[in-house]
């Protein structure tokens, strides 16, 4: 799916990179791009570098460490930024920084794409979400499988627009959001 949606060069941001996988997979795919890792958590920091070094990528930087309810990001512009899993296993503080840092940090034409799951007019998409975010809500009431309605309304905020939608396996949404014409 990213395959059609991606620019082939410029700069690509990871939100919440985790151990890392996703960015080696990606920087193996798309050569041309710059990929930039980020975590909050210091102790990711090293499998993201792990990773990217074990495959021998060349086009991805070291990791950074990015809160992303933070107003105050350590990168530059970027044409992508992506998120897959963050929304849900964070505070909704996090979600409404990470919409304000793609504001801040698409370039002209950029993309913020998101992957997880979400409830979609109230209702959660299939049991398994439904158990899945019960069980989120029980480790930290915080969390949660959000409503995809509070999520694009506080991208709009942001002047970010829903570009696509995407049903993906396991009862998972992919967002595509760009930046608002002036």
């Amino acid at each position: 799916m990213l395959r059609t949606l991606v620019p082939t060069s410029g700069d690509w941001l990871e939100v919440a990179s985790g151990t890392g996988e996703h960015t080696a997979h990606f920087a193996a795919a798309f050569p041309a791009l710059r990929f930039q890792p980020t975590d909050f958590d210091p102790a990711a920091l090293a499998s993201i570098d792990g990773w990217a070094a074990d495959a021998g990528l060349t086009n991805v930087a070291p990791a950074r460490r990015l809160d992303a309810s933070s107003d105050t990001w350590p990168v530059d512009a970027v044409d992508v930024i992506y998120n897959a899993n963050m929304i849900h296993i964070s505070p909704w503080a996090c979600c409404l920084g990470l919409l304000r840092g793609a504001a801040r940090h698409l370039r002209p034409g950029g993309l913020l794409i998101t992957y997880g799951p979400y409830r979609i007019g109230g209702a959660h998409t299939a049991p398994s979400n439904e158990a899945f975010d019960a069980s989120l809500r029980q480790r930290d009431p915080s969390w949660g499988v959000r409503d995809l309605e509070a999520v694009l309304e506080a991208a709009e905020s942001q002047g970010l627009k829903l570009a696509a939608r995407h049903a993906m396996p396991a009862n998972n949404q992919l967002l595509v959001l760009g930046l608002a014409a002036p």
